[in-house]
């Protein structure tokens, strides 16, 4: 059944700086594995990360390279690639999606390195991936002379399994009190690392996101990037990767890398519930449950929140761009409202599941349909600290008032 109440997710050219035959292309691409990524979510959530065919098929509709530049062969898509993509995959399986947002964006991320950094990579094969982990505090660096040495156990670093190297956000020491505390990412390659097989999760199974641990390994400077270096505006990579697109504020967007994974599952949970409304009578009376006035208002409730999400997370990244594209660096305000809006989507997207999956009773608990899993995931995608509205709307708040931003990474 086409999508409730809207027009098709292919009308995405609004905002977008690129050949739109080559951004319709790939989202007909996308869409065009939503029932595959369906057929295998069972088996994706057994194993626990993403089947080796899943990964083939991202690879083959290059994916993975929708923000990567040009220069290597990436489709240097605008942001908002990031949330339109991930909506199509989250309607087939938002593990896979989950995947791909993250190992996608990192490309993105990689963009802004120091050169040395994005040939170390990108020479030996564009299509490597990276996985991450930017749980700051879990890691300790200290100066070295050349670079940096780096200690550490890293939780939830999805997509593992399949990448050869990983971004992990660490706390650097300075021996100076007055040089303050310093966040700085580190790309660490394979052999650095030891991947914990932790990840046994009620939700996002298949995300294989997995604990990785360092045990003081050596992290050349060109490898590495500062936190204030992505706050927005130029960035080490700049002077190679001159799109504004590597200019956008990486932590005040983070939020978007993954809040189209929502929006394509809570879309799916909603077709779906159509689809069953439509051709289902209930088990008591008979009635055509589409005929009665509370399945019709649960539709109109949860199409209207999943709706406002999309419309707040695409505007948001469309004019994100835009204001890269003039130069413009945003202030704290924006910032924290980017934040803000990225949470109180999502929460909306997690909000129109719960409601579905009330209204279908009984029949939602068997663990043969997707509804179970999409509401498992909705959850679990809601549990992601960028999507926690307490800390976001708090920190909001602060900065409303004239109070300094808690988020140290904005």
């Amino acid at each position: 059944m086409a999508d409730v109440g809207r027009k098709s997710t292919l009308d995405y050219s609004v905002g977008q700086e690129v050949d739109d035959r080559a951004y319709a292309a790939m989202l007909a691409r996308t869409r065009a594995l939503i029932p595959q990524l369906r057929d295998r979510a069972a088996r994706t959530e057994e194993i626990r990360r993403l089947p080796p065919e899943t990964e083939r098929d991202l690879h083959e509709a290059g994916l993975f390279r929708v923000v990567q530049p040009k220069r290597v062969g990436g489709s240097e898509f605008d942001y908002v690639a990031l949330v339109d993509c991930a909506e199509l995959l989250g309607k087939g399986d938002a593990s896979v999606a989950w995947n791909f947002a993250n190992l996608a964006s990192h490309h993105w991320m990689l963009a802004m390195f120091d050169k040395r950094a994005q040939d170390l990579v990108w020479d030996k094969d564009p299509n490597t991936l990276v996985a991450s982990s930017f749980i700051f505090p879990a890691g300790r660096a200290r100066k070295v002379e050349g670079g940096f040495r780096l200690h550490g156990s890293w939780p939830f670093s999805s997509g593992v399994a399949s990448s050869e190297w990983n971004m992990l956000g660490s706390v650097v020491d300075s021996d100076d009190e007055a040089d303050g505390i310093e966040y700085r990412i580190f790309l660490v390659p394979k052999k650095d690392y030891r991947i914990l097989d932790t990840w046994n999760a009620a939700g996002l199974r298949g995300t294989g996101s997995n604990d990785v641990e360092v045990r003081d390994a050596f992290v050349a400077e060109s490898l590495t990037v500062s936190v204030s270096d992505l706050a927005g505006g130029p960035t080490p990579g700049s002077a190679i990767n001159p799109n504004p697109l590597y200019t956008l504020p990486v932590f005040s967007l983070f939020p978007y890398v993954l809040s189209g994974v929502a929006l394509g599952n809570a879309q799916a949970c909603l077709d779906d519930y159509v689809e069953i409304a439509h051709h289902r009578a209930s088990t008591y009376n008979r009635a055509k449950l589409g005929d009665l006035q509370s399945t019709q208002i649960k539709i109109a409730e949860a199409s209207a929140k999943i709706d406002a999400a999309r419309l707040i997370m695409r505007s948001n990244c469309i004019e994100a761009m835009a204001a890269a594209r003039r130069g413009q660096i945003p202030d704290m305000a924006v910032k924290t409202r980017l934040r803000r809006d990225g949470a109180y989507s999502v929460n909306l997207c997690t909000e129109a599941v719960s409601l579905l999956f009330a209204a279908s009773g009984a029949r939602g608990l068997f663990t043969s349909g997707a509804l179970q899993r999409q509401f498992r995931d909705a959850h679990a995608i809601n549990s992601h600290i960028a999507f926690n509205f307490d800390a976001a709307g708090t920190n909001y708040g602060r900065v409303a008032l004239g109070l300094p931003s808690e988020n140290v990474t904005l």
